[in-house]
């Protein structure tokens, strides 16, 4: 591609590379340059403007995004995703619903590596995603590139993005209380919140009061593909009430505690094939916190090892949570919380 100052007279098919403000109107950039534009230039007093003109090889910005969006995702039904048309060089992958994004990092790591002007930029690797969210933004900033980076970086990350959607489709959540404990249904509310956004039904609740063989019996009756705890006091240890009582309705605790801020005091497991997620207190609050995390995946069918989990800690300290009855900092300096 060929860029720079151009006498009038030669620009004539070029790609006007500033914008030009005319009587008339203003001539936006990026515009095919026409012999009306020429005209009006002309009577303008203008007698040269900057351009960029394709050379033999060159692909323009909208054809060169549109091919690279179709190596990312070759299949955009399949792969979960919507795909709008090229404008400026730019087409953006879009969530078709809800789920988690799963990404090939090498893969779109190459892509970015072939060309300076070809690029593309994507949420979070599992980042959770509505119907619509964007997904990935490919963009060609120059006007034009040649096609042989096209080439190669279609090559380097052919199907590198895609959402996975939610497998199962109801969750029950069991809810402890204690005399003067947290009011419960704002935390209801939040977590039916949390799981009909992944296009779940929070299809029973039930709150039993904050013993182990009460909770047992709740959690093995409880209704919902995926089975959810929330208790009334903090779980502190991986026998105290709540893990306690998976196993005693005859499940397994694979995990607690995970290095996600808000969020530690996370527990997960299963009774049979059925997933257990014991709920950190910070997930009364609608805030994003490390459940979510967690969450999203296992409604996508999406097994969450503890070796996931522990990985979880390199950007696993998020916002804070204002509501939290131990913030982080404190104004009297060096109180330990």
């Amino acid at each position: 591609m060929k860029f720079g100052p151009v006498p009038l007279e030669q620009a004539q098919g070029s790609i006007l590379a500033h914008s030009v403000t005319t009587p008339k109107r203003k001539l936006r950039k990026g515009i095919l340059l026409e012999d009306d534009h020429l005209a009006e230039l002309r009577a303008a007093g203008i007698t040269e403007v900057t351009v960029a003109r394709l050379e033999e090889g060159d692909l323009h910005e909208d054809e060169a995004a549109g091919r690279l969006a179709a190596a990312l995702a070759s299949d955009p039904q399949a792969a979960g995703l919507r795909v709008t048309d090229p404008f400026t060089g730019r087409v953006n992958l879009l969530a078709d619903g809800p789920g988690v994004v799963e990404l090939d990092v090498s893969a779109i790591e190459a892509f970015n590596r072939v060309h300076p002007m070809i690029t593309v930029a994507t949420v979070p690797q599992m980042q959770q995603m509505t119907d619509g969210g964007m997904v990935a933004t490919i963009k060609v900033i120059s006007y034009a590139v040649p096609e042989t980076d096209v080439i190669a970086a279609c090559n380097a990350a052919r199907d590198a993005v895609r959402l996975i959607a939610p497998t199962y489709k109801t969750a029950g959540l069991v809810v402890t209380d204690i005399p003067g404990g947290p009011p419960n249904e704002k935390g209801i509310q939040a977590i039916r919140g949390r799981v009909e956004a992944l296009g779940m039904d929070l299809s029973d609740v039930q709150i039993v009061r904050h013993d182990t063989d009460e909770l047992a019996r709740a959690v093995a009756r409880v209704e919902g593909e995926i089975a959810m705890i929330l208790t009334g006091s903090a779980t502190s240890d991986v026998n105290d009430v709540a893990p306690s009582a998976v196993r005693a309705a005859g499940g397994q605790v694979d995990r607690f505690g995970m290095p996600v801020d808000p969020g530690n005091l996370l527990f997960s497991g299963r009774i049979g094939t059925r997933p257990v997620i014991g709920l950190p207190g910070c997930a009364r609050s609608p805030a994003l916190n490390g459940a979510d995390w967690v969450l999203s995946r296992v409604a996508c069918g999406i097994t969450v090892t503890g070796d996931d989990i522990a990985a979880m800690g390199v950007g696993g300290l998020l916002k804070e949570i204002p509501t939290r009855p131990q913030p982080r900092s404190s104004t009297r300096a060096g109180k330990r919380k």
